[in-house]
Order: C-alpha cells, then sequence, then structure tokens
C-alpha cells in the first residue's frame, strides 16, 4: 500500500512540474530581472546608496556630521570664518580637545564596563606635583620622575579598582573619595601656590607638551591604540561582555575584577598622562588644574560619541569626535564674540541635540536591522 502510494505520489509530481516557493519563483523580480537585465539606478547609485546606509550605521556617524557643519559654519559662514582655519586657531582647538579627548579614551572604557572615575581631573592636578618633588626635593632624573607620575596615576587607579570590585563600594563614591584626597595632598604640600618647571625637565617635556603639535600627536596615536583595544582584541571584547551583561560575562570565565580593575588603571594613567602634558603646554604647574572640569567634558564627549551611560556598548573615535565637536564649539563662540555668560547655555543644549539625535538615529538603525 504505501509503495503504490508513493510511486502514485511521484508520477503526479512529474506531471504537475517540481513545486516550489512563491519566494523562489519571485526571486528573478526581487533581483532585479533576468540576467544580464540592468537594475534600476545602474551599479554606481547602488554603490553611493549602500556606502550612504553603511556609514549610517556607524555609531560615530552623528557626531562626525555635527563636526563637519560646525567647521563649515564657523570657517565659512560665520563673522570669524577669516580666523577660524588659520594655524594659530587649529593650534587653540587641539590645545582644548587634547587633554579631554585622553581622558574620555579611560572613560570609555570604564563606561562601557559600567564604572565611572571621578578622580582622574585631580589626578591630572596632582602628576605634575608629583614629578616637581621628585626633581627638585629628591634629586630623580626628569625621566624616571616623569615615569613615577605616570605610575602614580595607574597606582590611584588600582585603588579605585580594590575599593569598588574588591570591597564593593560604588564607583562614584569611590573615585569621589580619591579624588578629594588627591586634593587635598597637593594642596596641602604646595600650599596652594603655582610652581615652576624643573628647568632639567624641559628637554623631556618638548615631547610632552612643549611642542605645538605635541599634545594632538599623542592624542591621535593614543585614540587609534585604543580604539582596536576596543574593538579587535579580548580585552575589549571582555570589556563589552562585562557592561553587556555582568552576569552572563562571568559565568561564561571572563575574569570581571581583572577587566574593571585594569580599565580603573588605564583611566588613572590617562589623568596623569594629560597633566604633564597641560604643565608643559602651559610651562607652569597650577593647582587651579585639578578639578572636575576635564572629567565632565571627557565624559560628555564620550556620551556624545555614542558611549552609553549604562555600559555595555561605546567607541574611542566617538569619544574623540565628541570632545572635538566640544572644543570647536568653545572656540568658534569665542572667535564670534559671544561673552562667556550664555556660553553654557549653548553648550547644554547643543549636547541636548546631539544626544538625541544620538538616540533617534540608534532608533533608526535597530529598526532597519529589524526588517
Amino acid at each position: 500500500m504505501t509503495t503504490g502510494r508513493r510511486a502514485r505520489e511521484r508520477n503526479g509530481n512529474e506531471g504537475q512540474g517540481t513545486n516550489v516557493s512563491d519566494t523562489v519563483q519571485q526571486a528573478p523580480e526581487v533581483a532585479g530581472g533576468p540576467p544580464g537585465e540592468p537594475s534600476s539606478g545602474g551599479p554606481v547609485w547602488h554603490g553611493v546608496k549602500r556606502a550612504a546606509l553603511l556609514f549610517a550605521e556607524q555609531r560615530e556617524a552623528t557626531v562626525l556630521v555635527v563636526v563637519i557643519l560646525l567647521c563649515v559654519y564657523f570657517g565659512l559662514f560665520s563673522s570669524a570664518s577669516s580666523d577660524f582655519f588659520t594655524s594659530d586657531n587649529i593650534a587653540n582647538i587641539t590645545w582644548t580637545v587634547a587633554p579631554w579627548a585622553i581622558i574620555a579614551i579611560g572613560e570609555v572604557f570604564l563606561l562601557v564596563c559600567g564604572e565611572l572615575d571621578l578622580s582622574v581631573g585631580f589626578i591630572l592636578g596632582f602628576s605634575p606635583y608629583l614629578m616637581h618633588y621628585l626633581i627638585d626635593f629628591y634629586g630623580v632624573p626628569p625621566l624616571l620622575a616623569v615615569l613615577l607620575s605616570l605610575l602614580m596615576g595607574v597606582a590611584v587607579g588600582f585603588v579605585n579598582g580594590f575599593i569598588t570590585v574588591t570591597l564593593g563600594v560604588a564607583s562614584f563614591i569611590t573615585t569621589l573619595g580619591t579624588g578629594f584626597i588627591l586634593l587635598g595632598i597637593m594642596l596641602v604640600t604646595s600650599h596652594a601656590y603655582p610652581a615652576v618647571i624643573p628647568a632639567s625637565a624641559t628637554g623631556v617635556g618638548h615631547y610632552f607638551g612643549s611642542w605645538t603639535w605635541s599634545e594632538i600627536t599623542w592624542t591621535i596615536i593614543l585614540v587609534v591604540v585604543f580604539q582596536i583595544v576596543l574593538s579587535r582584541t579580548r580585552w575589549g571584547l571582555h570589556t563589552v561582555a562585562v557592561g553587556g551583561n555582568l552576569l552572563g560575562a562571568s559565568e561564561a570565565g571572563i575574569s570581571v575584577p581583572k577587566i574593571k580593575y585594569g580599565n580603573f588603571m588605564i583611566t588613572g594613567f590617562m589623568g596623569a598622562l594629560t597633566g604633564l602634558m597641560i604643565t608643559f603646554q602651559t610651562n607652569s604647574i597650577d593647582p587651579s588644574n585639578a578639578s572636575y572640569t576635564p572629567m565632565f567634558y571627557a565624559i560628555a564627549g564620550a556620551v556624545i560619541g555614542g558611549t552609553a551611560l549604562a555600559g555595555g556598548s561605546g567607541t574611542v573615535i566617538g569619544a574623540f569626535l565628541g570632545t572635538l565637536m566640544l572644543a570647536i564649539l568653545f572656540d568658534g563662540f569665542n572667535l564670534i564674540g559671544i561673552s562667556a555668560n550664555p556660553l553654557p547655555i549653548i553648550l547644554g543644549g547643543a549636547i541636548l541635540v546631539a544626544m538625541i539625535a544620538n538616540v533617534q538615529l540608534a532608533r533608526l538603525r535597530r529598526a532597519g536591522r529589524a526588517r
């Protein structure tokens, strides 16, 4: 019975032809017609369209467009257009963006793994004083003093990691406390007076900030290196995993404490490096450099550039573009003569507009992938 029924079905199929799905039958239409028939728009148009879609999918796309539009406005259409693209003004922009962008690199890694560092602005202020103390009071060679100052930032990052990860204190409170401790040590030891850079350290300072383009050169190198680390290495993958799903990352065998300790130490190093750069660039060791301001602008730039405050996603290049956007706003408004009083209103509005655009474009990208 079964054999006969199969034979009848096989004979019936031979007479009716092979049954296929509607999708397969319509495939030539979906593909644009039979082979050899040109598709609408041509290959060039399709290439442009595909490139535009690929660009729109990038997390940094929005802030990059904003940066370009700001440069076009201030450089071509504003009352300060003749001064914007000069060498001196570009140098001013780089001196503004470099400290924020370097600190933002560390904050991106911390934000992505679900933590935060408020002490980095005070590491920035303390590191040049430590260099000054080591050279002038203890006779330490300049290069070694610079290295020890950088290691101080790493050590503070380790302490932040220990209190946060091992002792279980929220990173907001931990880094708030360590920041105040550093500020107090600096003010007590310096009596809140600026200090002179040791003469023997000026040669080292040429590579850290006294040369006009040294800060932006270091910034670009660090941005490229740490973007690769975040997006192409196991450390970056584990950092994203920890911030995206802490329990899942732990169950998958990722050492969560190691990732968080390491990212706190990276941020501390960036703060110490930034402090030395500012010192050599301004040719002064100033206690007023220690503040929350660089940290806030760094975090603002990171978030504008697409880093999620809730953790799990972020981009170093986006953080650089975000800080660049803020620096261009500061510089451009100064050139066109806007006073400092309404500047926070304009800056706050710009941050909100950029963030709203980021959120809406992210929703559009998710909707496009869902379809």
